[in-house]
């Protein structure tokens, strides 16, 4: 009995709903939940809370990993089709589920009639519901700007006319005040992230209302400051753009929401390894008491596991039979780790005839941020005990080269009898699938625990939505745009620190250039770019769709940046010389990527489907 009073209440929280269409008010309310039951056992609720929590929207995962070679981050080395375009469709990352937002309604209404629980589990389930409710309505309008707010569950009287149940889109600015109220709301109505002397990372507690507060308030507040470089980003309604008035108000709030949080003390960044570079990749594998991770989807092997892993751990690296190679992070994130000294430079690499040489293949990047070697596999350096081999083949004084087309292939080198290795085992072998194309893997989130590369095991390594070192950097920013950037300067250093840098910056330090560069490489592979981009009003600028080659200066915020770029070493073969079985590096596009990036000002919020606006007339198109 009690397993088909949890199949009938799940499969009711998913029927399918929308403001705008009258099919999904095709049950009463009292029909969603209509087994008591239900809500006199805590333990189904909790199951039908699990899954709203696994309906949880995200664009970018370990699951959706295929997202992130849609920009500049990553190129695809398996599935070429985003660089080869020029322009992204109006309706990418779009979001529009009235489903779920009806399921959370439906939800928060049984719960808050709920008598028989008890009352403490009540409140906190509520609380939870609304949490996630917030969350939603955040997503949606991040992506699609302003939406009906819709906080009950809607009811279809079968009369013939549903012109009762259309409404209108909010003001974008009304979205995010829902969310920012909400959150303010139900905070005293959560747990202490460590309750009970445990830590609590897949649910929401304090700290994450806390840390979505800063967050919400902080997009909000860019889009009101930095729409005005937009002008035709608006709607005459208000739908799309907030106004400029409205800026401080909501930078206060971030920076309120995040110094509250930072003022707890229940977070703090990740330092068990002296080891900062090996640090910054355990930050993502560390389920045991971490202190810096705030909210995540959880993953556990034979029950829910997931195969980032099996698809983006180098090729030939463990006999693990998996798809390997998928992600390969670009030249363009590469050169943006600045060197410890606190300065912006492309890697030292010198030109054709001038080359810089190289003892060790990972000698070039030894100055930099120790952030780069959490986030990118580089060549030369281990995982799962062996040694990543990329290298793209061996240079001759004559310049020519001698490599092969297959993958740690062989070839016979001058004045000598006996072919040996060319190329890595991992490549990068141009449009060669599985190879490191531009000449990295992906390091964060890829888990190395044997086995977790293979088909039919995978990883259970986390998908982290929010870490503390994101609240610094959101209060970071907040304070330095309501002109504060000695506060600025000693959150920026805090994350700074951890990076492996000694230099602090100083408050005159502290430019916008600064604040989108430090995101950029702090958050990289954690969904943040597009988002970041698209409230700051740089997308365009950046992928302007112009064919000007790689940035030379990493640190400027709106240089532009349209294809992946990759970074080859060659091994010197020039037996006599004082440079023989040194490295040089050279910088290539991969063969495939043959667009330019150009985001269009349409792109900036996603198109409502027109199947969506022939049944609500009271909706507005995006401009």
């Amino acid at each position: 009995m009690k397993k088909i009073l949890i199949i009938t209440f799940i499969l009711s929280l998913m029927v399918s709903v929308s403001c705008d269409d009258e099919a999904f008010l095709s049950k009463q309310p009292n029909d969603l939940l209509n087994d008591e039951q239900v809500w006199k056992n805590r333990d189904l609720v909790i199951l039908a809370l699990g899954d709203l929590y696994n309906r949880f929207p995200d664009y970018q995962t370990v699951e959706e990993w295929r997202e992130f070679a849609n920009f500049d981050e990553a190129f695809a080395s398996r599935d070429y089709g985003r660089h080869q375009n020029n322009d992204w469709g109006f309706g990418d990352w779009g979001y529009w589920d009235y489903s779920y937002i009806r399921a959370l309604n439906s939800f928060i209404k049984r719960c808050g009639e709920a008598t028989t629980l008890l009352e403490e589990d009540r409140q906190a389930f509520l609380a939870e519901a609304r949490v996630l409710r917030a969350a939603v309505y955040f997503e949606e309008v991040k992506r699609m700007g302003g939406v009906p707010l819709i906080l009950e569950p809607l009811t279809y009287d079968y009369s013939g006319d549903p012109t009762y149940l259309q409404f209108p889109r909010a003001k974008e600015s009304d979205v995010y005040d829902f969310v920012i109220r909400e959150l303010t709301d139900v905070q005293d109505k959560l747990v202490d992230p460590n309750v009970g002397g445990g830590r609590i990372y897949s649910r929401a507690t304090k700290g994450l209302v806390l840390a979505m507060k800063a967050r919400a308030a902080l997009y909000a507040a860019s889009i009101a400051r930095y729409n005005a470089t937009t002008p035709s980003v608006i709607t005459a309604g208000g739908e799309v753009g907030i106004p400029a008035g409205m800026a401080q108000g909501y930078y206060e709030t971030a920076l309120a929401a995040a110094q509250e949080l930072i003022g707890k003390g229940w977070y703090s960044l990740y330092q068990k390894n002296s080891d900062l570079r090996q640090n910054f990749a355990d930050l993502f594998l560390d389920k045991s008491n971490n202190p810096e991770v705030i909210f995540v989807e959880d993953f556990k092997l034979k029950d829910k596991a997931h195969g980032f892993t099996t698809n983006n751990q180098p090729i030939d690296q463990t006999e693990e039979p998996g798809d390997s190679g998928w992600l390969n992070p670009t030249l363009n994130l590469v050169q943006s780790f600045e060197k410890l000294d606190n300065t912006f430079a492309p890697l030292e690499i010198g030109t054709p005839g001038n080359y810089v040489y190289y003892d060790n293949i990972t000698d070039l990047y030894e100055d930099r941020d120790a952030r780069l070697w959490g986030t990118v596999m580089l060549p030369g350096t281990q995982f799962k005990g062996r040694v990543v081999d990329i290298w793209a083949g061996y240079i001759l004084e004559d310049n020519s080269i001698i490599t092969s087309g297959a993958l740690g292939g062989q070839a016979t080198l001058p004045g000598r009898s006996a072919p040996e290795q060319v190329v890595g085992k991992n490549g990068p072998i141009d449009q060669v699938e599985k190879s490191a194309q531009t000449g990295y893997y992906i390091r964060k989130f890829l888990d190395p625990a044997i086995g977790s590369g293979q088909r039919g095991i995978g990883s259970a390594v986390w998908w982290v939505r929010y870490r503390y070192a994101e609240v610094l950097l959101n209060a970071a920013e907040a304070a330095f745009e309501l002109g504060q950037p000695d506060v600025a300067a000693g959150y920026m250093n805090e994350v700074r620190r951890r990076a492996g840098f000694t230099i602090d910056l100083t408050p005159g330090d502290i430019t916008f250039d600064r604040i989108v560069h430090e995101r950029k490489v702090e958050l990289a592979f954690e969904g943040h770019q597009l988002w970041d981009m698209k409230r700051w009003r740089l997308a365009h600028r950046v992928w302007d769709g112009q064919n000007v080659g790689l940035t030379t200066t990493p640190g400027k915020a709106d240089a532009s940046s349209t294809k992946p770029y990759g970074l080859w070493p060659y091994k010197v073969y020039d037996p006599g010389n004082a440079n023989d079985g040194k490295w040089i590096f050279k910088v290539v596009v991969p063969g495939k990527a043959t667009g330019v990036d150009r985001f269009r000002l349409r792109n900036y919020y996603s198109e409502i489907n027109s199947d969506i606006l022939s049944r609500n007339p009271k909706l507005v198109q995006n401009p």
